[in-house]
């Protein structure tokens, strides 16, 4: 917000009826034609691209885009949206087009913490971590956004505010309850650093209640936190219908109308729903005052007229051509995007790449390897072109090498066609199989099965994972293929860690493809055959099983995420292979010992040694050795991405600050403390098991940080 714009739309909102007013606090509001004001609908998706109207670039889904582990090339991704957003916003409102789908508010990023892997949603977000979460959601932000806090390229939205993360089933009725120690130091970190530093013009609440409260009319959310200690400026949305549930699931109100009331007077300025429809009888019972109505219509105009739908206050971005949309320059940074996502695993005696020259014949086989709906995820456009894996697999290949194909087994039903018996292409993939020289098994889940509930078939558990196995017959289809004694690769597509300890015991190589987005088949092919040497670091924990997990429902970090958890770890947080040879060494840091209120810096010199270019994910964690029970262990507070050359040498710093440093203590209060932590630099983790699977280990440092105990912000 600026003065100009705040008096703006003072100004405009003075002259409107309370009739008028409320009818604006509609995601679908209509026009106010003597003001001059058109019709918005205020609903709008672009999680990895435009969704939901039409052609539009289909990046890969936001967990894949996480795993690039580079906030700088996610804000050149979001700059694309948000310019394919306006392309497609300016043509379509010449046209008298403002409906759902066609406006410039974006209800994006997702960034709820992955807490669990279960949960179906978790491939909208950026992973598990915290301070990844935020440093991609503010890249994100921005990138929508764009530098012009005046003139909104276009307005994000930091969604679902907060402790939000499954089940699915449940949402509309479930009490999320939280420690205070968990809230701050985990929930609410990524959304505070979107607000203070990306400027994010909306933030969206959720459907679940918080220690009672739900979430969308939550006091201690909204107006405590969000609004007051924070000093939100912008809008705040409800998740859609989540109004509805206070009275009809929460049971926090007897009526629509209370419900309604509670929402605005706690600062829920617009309703995705039908309750905001009710507002005038709320207002006739006494129970919201016009004052608690101007507020909130104050705030939805003045985004308006940023965004440019003002006459008198015109866009600087009113002139981008529709020639954007799906532009070449786009296609080909979401292939790049694609390649930057992939995720090495396994790689035995370095199988990978595969040289054609060696391969006459190749066996492609899963139920995701022709798969559309196993490239793109949810919340999403739709390409003019899609490639699948055996598609891009093709595509390279030529005429070269000769691909077989065999679909295996459906995704989760035991049978692919109907009046079919059980394993009715099992014996077709046998056969394919053998007569390959290798094979390349494409298997994992899609946003059919694992996504939001109400959009996911899933027949298990409303769009959340029952278990981390593979669905269906995958598992049994997998064994069956390795046991022919071909080489095997293992392409996962899926948007959350699955349990592959069978398959890391048996097959050669593992890659992590994620939903790679429209064109992702042509990354998968090109990461297999070596013209892409995958970089991406995992921004999920991969467990072995779910013996240890805790249950779903239970809030409390203890024993979840890389942060807190003691279960057993197959692939960690931070971990990923690559086709080159990468050296850390000669690192230093700033200080040995230094006031608690300090910043430090740490650095280090990165070599690629081997013959691939490389993006690589430097990393850096500290841990305080003299933790309490409830603080986390080691904590990723430090990233920077290189494009490294074979043969370059680069030096990385990274400088970190005392709230880097500081605990989130039992009762919400963030002090820094004097005492010894550790800091580590380098390619992964600081843990064994990321040492066992890379063959390396990170440079660590113990420093020791001095003077008074010391509460800061937040």
């Amino acid at each position: 917000m600026s003065q100009k714009t705040r008096e703006y739309a003072k100004e405009l909102v003075s002259k409107m009826t309370i009739g008028e007013k409320m009818k604006q606090m509609l995601y679908n509001s209509p026009a106010i034609e003597r003001l001059k004001i058109p019709e918005y609908n205020w609903w709008n998706e672009a999680l990895h691209g435009v969704a939901r109207a039409g052609v539009a670039t289909v990046f890969p889904q936001a967990i894949g885009m996480a795993a690039a582990f580079d906030p700088d090339f996610l804000y050149k991704i979001a700059d694309a949206v948000s310019t394919e957003g306006r392309a497609k916003f300016n043509e379509f409102s010449k046209r008298g087009d403002r409906g759902i789908y066609k406006g410039l508010t974006f209800w994006a990023p997702n960034i709820n913490i992955f807490r669990d892997p279960r949960w179906g949603r978790g491939h909208e977000t950026f992973g598990e971590d915290p301070y990844l979460s935020a440093e991609l959601g503010i890249a994100y932000i921005k990138g929508l956004q764009g530098e012009d806090p005046e003139h909104l390229k276009s307005a994000a939205c930091a969604k679902h505010f907060a402790v939000h993360s499954g089940p699915e089933a449940l949402r509309h009725e479930f009490d999320a309850k939280v420690s205070d120690h968990d809230l701050y130091d985990t929930y609410l970190y990524a959304f505070k650093r979107c607000v203070k530093e990306a400027g994010v013009e909306a933030v969206m609440g959720a459907y679940n209640r918080v220690n009672g409260e739900p979430a969308c009319g939550s006091k201690r959310l909204l107006k405590d936190i969000l609004r007051g200690s924070w000093k939100f400026k912008g809008h705040i949305v409800s998740d859609c219908w989540a109004i509805n549930d206070f009275h009809e699931n929460h049971h926090v109100t007897d009526t629509v109308e209370e419900s309604a009331a509670l929402a605005v007077k706690n600062g829920c300025d617009l309703n995705c729903g039908t309750a905001y429809l009710h507002l005038s009888t709320a207002y006739d019972q006494g129970l919201i005052n016009e004052e608690d109505i101007t507020r909130s219509v104050e705030r939805l105009i003045d985004a308006r007229i940023r965004l440019g739908m003002m006459e008198d206050y015109p866009s600087p971005y009113k002139d981008i051509p529709y020639d954007k949309v799906e532009c070449r320059e786009h296609t080909e940074l979401s292939i790049e995007a694609a390649k930057r996502s992939m995720v090495l695993l396994k790689n035995k005696d370095n199988i990978l790449p595969l040289d054609k020259k060696d391969i006459k014949r190749i066996a492609v086989i899963g139920p995701n390897a022709d798969s559309r709906d196993a490239l793109v995820g949810n919340y999403t456009g739709t390409s003019s072109q899609y490639i699948t894996p055996i598609e891009g697999i093709r595509q390279y290949l030529g005429n070269d090498v000769e691909v077989l194909y065999a679909e295996g087994c459906h995704l989760y039903k035991d049978k692919v066609e109907f009046l079919a018996e059980e394993k009715d292409r099992f014996a077709e993939a046998v056969i394919t199989a053998e007569r390959a020289d290798a094979v390349i098994m494409c298997l994992g889940l899609d946003a059919t099965i694992e996504g939001e509930e109400g959009d996911a078939g899933n027949e298990y558990a409303s769009g959340d994972k029952p278990g981390l196995g593979l669905p269906g017959l995958q598992q049994e289809l997998l064994e069956t293929v390795v046991a022919t004694g071909k080489p095997v690769i293992l392409v996962l597509l899926a948007g959350s860690a699955i349990d592959l300890s069978w398959a890391d015991s048996h097959v050669d190589a593992i890659i992590c493809a994620w939903y790679p987005g429209a064109r992702g088949g042509k990354a998968v092919a090109e990461t297999i055959f070596g013209e892409n040497s995958p970089s991406g670091r995992l921004p999920v924990t991969f467990y072995a099983d779910t013996e240890e997990l805790p249950g779903f429902c239970d809030y409390s970090m203890e024993n979840r995420t890389y942060r807190y958890t003691n279960c057993k770890v197959l692939y960690p947080f931070g971990y990923g292979l690559s086709y080159t040879d990468i050296c850390y060494g000669e690192a230093g840091i700033s200080s040995m010992e230094c006031n608690v209120k300090d910043n430090i810096t740490v650095k280090t010199k990165v070599s690629n040694r081997g013959s691939y270019s490389v993006n690589e994910s430097v990393q850096v964690y500290i841990k305080h050795i003299d933790a309490m029970d409830y603080e986390p262990g080691y904590q990723l507070k430090g990233i920077s991405n290189i494009l490294l050359a074979p043969g370059e040498t680069r030096e990385v710093e990274i400088t970190l600050n005392a709230r880097d440093f500081a605990i989130i203590t039992q009762d919400g209060k963030c002090i820094v403390k004097p005492g010894s932590y550790i800091i580590s630099i380098g390619g992964s983790q600081p843990d064994k098991r990321s040492e066992e699977l890379t063959g390396t280990s990170t440079d660590t440092f113990t420093i020791k940080r001095t003077g008074q105990e010391e509460e800061i912000e937040y």
